[in-house]
């Protein structure tokens, strides 16, 4: 290894470092340059060892952090999904789950942690809402940038994506969004200028285009990001999205992945020696790479150890597996392990949202006898969203579980599943099937050659193998298990992939045909390939050997999926159980939520309604008990028509792991429901004053302006079933003063005090929020945005003061005429309260000095 390599390791930055990696650089040939502008594998970058540069490591997040294998043999920590993260209003818990990402990250060796999502809930019908924050991009900014700074305190870089307006599903890899300059300036850009602003180290292109050119071509990625913001780091493609050589090589797109192939290699080496593009760009986009190498630890000799993203353990693949395919080991601390699942049980309770209580909540476990825990995400939650950011999770803890637990023996808890959700049938759990080789619980899989020759074996934990090995001549993915019926009847059995399928029956084939790939989109090859399922019927005790094939075929990926239900009564005696339940009980708590149909990466959704017969067993059930509390398992948007009906509805999106002791938590008063709502919910569909997400002649067109979520809701002067920013606790809370600078000066942040007192019974914690009007004149602009918050917690009685911060940004709007920001001087009313609908203070700050 270079002296001068060496001597990059005891540098950060600055100019010493950024001498040293230029000296690098020049040491480099135009070839291998450009060598490096392309991964190494889907995960990987290049190494260059001459310059003691070493591979990178990136991995998916925000959920928690896959690493570079998807294999539920080497699990992650499983987050609360990012909705329920834009839900705590909270910048220092933020930072601290950043930190387990990070944590999470240096265990898997990975470098670059591809989080967070700074998309907006542009409409309340978008599919990937459990992966962003919020509709508001003050809020969004905010939590984004927490989520970076707890990330890169761990030495670990954080990738803001997907830059920009990728804020919906419907034919994503091709839409072309036509936004106009000041709103995307002021409303779907500010996030990832408040992301830069906070040290974020690399930013991914999204797949889509905006105004006519793909992101990744698109002179966005200089100015305003390069250019105006001094964004120094990493520009990175999505997956694939990179799809020509010379517009995407001028542009600032500085990264290609996956590798090894891709559109630049030899072609861009030819069109730099051509002068097509010029040979100073590639060598910034080198130049950032080594800066991104530094801060990683992957420039030189790591410090001390085995650094992140470093070489396998001796004997493993880069992908992450042996050529035996077992996992490595990499086993955190018992008590690291614990304070990481009370941190995740934390931002469970954090930003579980209390929609409604008529004084039912929270349960007093003295006078409970007997608990009907009632509907299936009670027992088969949603832990996370469908698509490419989610994980294998080390455990989910049900709400069934948690409450049994939270409860003890002294109280009876009583699980009926209830009516059918219209969920699609979920993968082979180890719990219903065993490996026919070694006996364990799981599954054997297999790949084969064309002669039917095993070319791999091993034991695996479930039917569902994203990544199953791929040794040289691999023809047909095997999954064979010995199921085990609990319950005699007609079994749905499915299996997921593309080309041929075959599902066997104790040797009876059940089901067999081909099924072609209808979609090129990476989330559903790669992710969630449709199954094709088939009744067959089974009886309780009694084995069944299934054995599923998929023969690979170029294009369709490797996912092969081994689905089964078992039989379920009809939907009247479904009901009819549930209801005779709640009248037994002393409590009952109702669980609701959505599928993998609703809500997934790769498509919209096309209504709010819960699946199945949700919304009637809901009804029924506070017929039966008013006092029914509905808990709601989803990551955006639902209609509740019912709402007004229950005791008491809580809001707890997708919420990790932990799930089931978090929210055990709240039900039973250890915890305060601490979330807010990150996003307006509509009482119906039609209500909502933005809903449009399918393209028309490949555009989509962003007609609402700057009027998105409850900035839209108060333009059309309409009252949703709850606002941005609404959440109960368990005390309650009077506005009595708001106080403003008695002159405000253009380009200066200002802070307004807003007193508050708890009137209610407990202490607890409230989210003071101000929201700013625009000056007359603009018709454009906003009735109110919002301009900050800040949370105080009180005793019973006390009263405080939230001193909230507004950034100078919260006065400026963007002049499309001269290409800049402005500030008006004259009035702004000042609107401050627990919601953007509960504003009940008000005053008028003054700006003043040159516009």
């Amino acid at each position: 290894m270079t002296k001068e390599a060496q001597r990059v390791v005891r540098t950060d930055g600055g100019t010493d470092g950024e001498a040293e990696r230029e000296a690098l650089l020049g040491k480099l040939t135009l070839r291998e340059k450009v060598r490096l502008l392309t991964g190494a594998t889907t995960w990987r970058t290049r190494a260059e060892p001459a310059l003691g540069l070493r591979e990178m490591v990136l991995s998916d997040g925000p959920a928690g952090v896959r690493g570079e294998s998807w294999d539920e043999r080497d699990p992650a920590l499983l987050l609360p999904s990012a909705s329920a993260l834009g839900a705590l209003w909270d910048e220092r818990l933020v930072e601290r789950l950043g930190g387990l990402l990070a944590a999470e990250a240096r265990r898997k060796g990975v470098d670059v942690v591809l989080a967070p999502t700074l998309n907006l809930h542009r409409t309340p019908l978008g599919g990937r809402h459990f992966e962003c924050y919020s509709e508001d991009p003050e809020l969004t900014g905010r939590t984004g940038a927490a989520l970076v700074r707890g990330i890169q305190a761990g030495q670990v870089a954080a990738a803001a994506k997907h830059y920009v307006a990728n804020d919906s599903e419907t034919d994503r890899l091709t839409v072309d969004v036509r936004v106009s300059e000041r709103v995307l300036r002021e409303v779907y850009l500010a996030p990832f200028e408040a992301a830069v602003a906070a040290g974020v180290r690399v930013v991914m292109a999204g797949y889509n285009g905006v105004g006519g050119t793909t992101m990744t071509a698109s002179p966005l990625l200089e100015d305003p990001l390069k250019r105006e913001w001094g964004f120094e780091g990493v520009v990175v493609s999505d997956w694939g999205a990179v799809r020509g050589c010379e517009e995407t090589a001028r542009a600032a797109l500085d990264l290609v992945m996956p590798g090894p192939d891709g559109p630049w290699g030899e072609d861009l080496v030819r069109a730099v020696e051509a002068g097509r593009v010029p040979a100073r760009a590639v060598d910034d986009k080198v130049r950032r790479l080594l800066r991104l190498a530094a801060a990683c630890g992957a420039l030189g000799e790591p410090p001390s150890g085995e650094s992140p993203g470093g070489e396998p353990p001796s004997g493993e693949s880069p992908g992450g597996e042996s050529p035996r395919g077992e996992p490595p080991k990499r086993e955190p601390p018992a008590v690291e392990r614990d304070g990481a699942r009370a941190l995740l049980r934390e931002a469970v309770s954090a930003s579980t949202v209390l929609l409604e209580n008529r004084g039912i909540l929270p349960f007093d476990p003295a006078r409970l006898r007997t608990v009907a825990v009632i509907g299936a995400h009670a027992a088969l939650p949603r832990g996370q969203g469908g698509g490419s950011a989610g994980v294998f999770p080390e455990r989910i803890v049900t709400p069934l579980d948690g409450l049994g637990d939270a409860l003890g023996d002294g109280v009876r808890v009583v699980h009926v599943p209830g009516p059918s959700t219209d969920a699609p049938p979920p993968p082979l759990t180890p719990r219903l099937c065993t490996d026919p080789v070694t006996g364990e619980e799981g599954v054997r899989l297999r790949v084969r050659d064309a002669a039917g020759r095993a070319l791999y074996s091993g034991h695996r934990h479930g039917g569902r193998q994203l990544e199953p090995p791929l040794p040289a001549g691999a023809h047909t993915v095997e999954i064979e298990a010995l199921l085990l019926p609990d319950v005699s009847g007609p079994w749905t059995l499915g299996v997921g992939g593309f080309g041929r399928l075959c599902l066997t029956v104790d040797e009876h084939i059940v089901m067999e045909g081909e099924f072609g790939k209808d979609s090129d989109d990476p989330a559903v090859v790669h992710v969630n390939p449709p199954v094709h399922g088939v009744s067959v019927p089974l009886t309780a005790g009694r084995a069944a050997r299934v054995v599923a094939r998929r023969e690979l075929a170029p294009g369709t990926g490797r996912a092969t999926v081994v689905t089964a239900a078992a039989p379920r009564p009809d939907d009247a005696s479904a009901l009819a159980a549930a209801v005779r339940a709640a009248r037994d009980a002393d409590a009952v708590i109702v669980f609701v939520g959505t599928t993998e149909h609703d809500e997934s990466e790769g498509r919209d959704r096309t209504d709010l309604r819960l699946g199945g017969r949700q919304d009637e067993l809901v009804r029924a059930l506070t017929d039966a008990d008013p006092r029914a509390v509905v808990v709601v398992n989803s990551g955006g948007p639902v209609e509740l028509p019912w709402r007004a009906r229950a005791g008491a509805v809580l809001l707890s999106w997708f919420p990790g792991q932990e799930g089931g002791t978090g929210l055990a938590d709240v039900l039973l008063g250890r915890a305060e429901p601490g979330g807010r709502l990150p996003t307006t919910w509509p009482a119906a569909l039609a209500d909502a004053p933005v809903t449009r997400t399918r393209p028309e002649d490949g555009h989509l067109d962003y007609t609402e302006g700057l009027h998105v979520g409850h900035r839209a809701w108060a333009r059309h002067d309409r009252a949703p079933a709850y606002w941005f920013g609404h959440g109960l606790g368990y005390t309650t809370w009077s506005y009595e003063e708001v106080e403003v600078p008695a002159g405000l000066v253009a380009g200066e942040p200002f802070t307004v005090r807003v007193g508050v007192r708890n009137t209610g019974p407990r202490r607890g914690r409230e989210v003071v929020q101000v929201y700013l009007s625009g000056l007359p004149g603009d018709p454009d602009r906003p009735e109110r945005r919002l301009a900050g918050f800040a949370a105080v917690r009180a005793e019973p009685g006390e009263r405080v003061t939230a001193s909230v911060r507004i950034p100078s940004r919260a006065l400026r709007h963007w002049d499309e005429a001269e290409h800049a920001w402005r500030t008006r001087p004259g009035p702004y009313r000042v609107f401050a309260g627990r919601s953007a609908g509960a504003l009940p203070l008000t005053a008028v700050a003054h700006v003043g000095g040159p516009g």
